[in-house]
């Protein structure tokens, strides 16, 4: 039956930055499909552990500074020490900073160049030679961006490490399809997250952000959960290299 191609049971998964917003919602989702799920934050963790653990499944939290260049190391192999073996990677874990392109610094550049994308590939390489080692394949899912696609303002290093994201996720899945290891991207709309706050605060900015959606609302974290199922499932064994939009129609407009 084809709803069985959906399902993650037996499978065990790590999620980023899944203490809140989209990484919690994706993390949830997981677990209801199925799956046993690591999750890794900076901060606390408990809400989502205790979701994952309702609905039955197994979780365990990794405290990790993704910022720090050093930070993604000890992540796999604390997943694969407590679950055995990992098949799903989800690279959530992300930050912004806004400024003017004459304001930026560099600081600032390089803190969101290394969550972005320096620690989605660490991630990915980590992952990705466990999964090649043991031979059962797996699914390797990263989180873009509406700015994977457009310029934006105001955000130069959010921009340059999201279009990396798209790209760095083509390249991953002509290197490990060999293996039966798939990698794709979800860019999310406008998403009702912290991230986005300072823009939903901002009446002018919130308003024309809504009149171009036509779905007429801002997302919310719980819309990635679909996605990120059946990117990681066997119904999407043959879905390699694409950045799939969940964005209420933005980029249709």
């Amino acid at each position: 039956m084809i709803l069985d191609a959906f399902k993650l049971d037996g499978k065990t998964a790590l999620v980023t930055g899944a203490g809140r917003g989209l990484g919690q919602a994706m993390a949830i989702g997981l677990a209801q499909a199925g799956a046993d799920v690591a999750v890794t934050d900076i901060g606390d963790m408990s809400e989502t552990v205790a979701a994952i653990e309702k609905v039955g499944r197994k979780a365990v939290a990794i405290t990790a500074n993704l910022v720090d260049p050093q930070g993604h190391k000890p992540v796999v192999p604390a997943v694969i020490g407590a679950f055995g073996h990992l098949d799903i990677l989800v690279n959530n874990a992300g930050i912004i900073r806004r400024a003017p392109i004459q304001e930026f610094t560099e600081k600032d550049w390089d803190d969101v160049m290394s969550i972005n994308i320096r620690s989605v590939f660490m991630l990915s390489q980590a992952a990705a030679k466990h999964m090649i080692e043991r031979g059962q394949g797996g699914k390797i899912v990263s989180v873009a961006s509406m700015l994977s696609f457009q310029g934006g303002i105001r955000v130069p290093s959010y921009t340059a490490s999201k279009s990396a994201v798209m790209g760095l996720t083509r390249l991953l899945a002509c290197e490990l399809a060999p293996h039966r290891i798939c990698a794709n991207a979800i860019a999310p709309g406008y998403m009702a997250t912290e991230n986005t706050r300072p823009l939903r605060d901002d009446a002018e900015r919130s308003k024309a952000i809504l009149e171009r959606i036509p779905a007429g609302r801002w997302g919310e974290p719980t819309d990635l959960a679909g996605a990120v199922v059946f990117l990681s499932s066997r119904a999407a064994d043959y879905v390699n290299g694409y950045t799939l939009a969940v964005d209420g129609g933005w980029l249709a407009r």
